[in-house]
């Protein structure tokens, strides 16, 4: 991935994290995959799982090891509840913890929904160089999180540093 200084296309996949949505219903996936592609990047693969662990895990794993795959952002699976097994069944996954993520989406999502935001365990991280973000489900929160967060970080473009200009290092020894 070479950079001139002009914007660089990412290939992202996107999985939804449900027990209840399909592609037709899948607002927030949907949101997503459109803005992606407004954005200039490409939707490299798209996919719903059930709130299982081992499922969403497996998912993530197989788009981290192709390399057709730079960017991974998963929707649901972020809060408290019982069936809440994003975050668990991810983070094993991570190389590295990318602990700005969390604290720059919660101050963001504060603006949004308060305190609420405390009920997010939305998280991110590289495993086997590709990015990893989870979003929880709700349409503000992930609106938020690409829009304030990640979309910035994924233009070649935005200064002083971004996160498509050390893509070609993550995987450095």
């Amino acid at each position: 991935m070479g950079l001139t200084g002009g914007f660089v296309p990412v290939r992202i996949a996107l999985l939804t994290v449900s027990d209840t949505r399909t592609l037709e219903s899948d607002s927030s996936g949907g949101y997503l995959a459109g803005a992606i592609e407004a954005a200039g990047h490409v939707v490299a693969a798209r996919a719903i799982v059930p709130d299982d662990a081992a499922r969403i895990r497996a998912a993530v794993q197989a788009w981290a090891d192709d390399p057709d795959v730079d960017v991974v952002i998963s929707t649901g699976g972020t809060g408290l509840t019982g069936r809440d097994v994003t975050p668990e069944a991810v983070a094993p996954l991570f190389d590295k913890v990318i602990e700005g993520f969390a604290v720059i989406f919660h101050t963001i999502s504060f603006q949004s929904v308060g305190l609420s935001t405390i009920q997010s365990r939305a998280c991110a991280g590289v495993a086997n160089g590709t990015f990893i973000f989870c979003l929880p489900g709700s349409g503000g929160a992930v609106r938020d999180g690409w829009e304030k967060v990640i979309s910035p970080q994924l233009d070649a473009r935005t200064r002083p540093c971004n996160l498509v200009e050390i893509m070609p290092r993550l995987g450095e020894r």
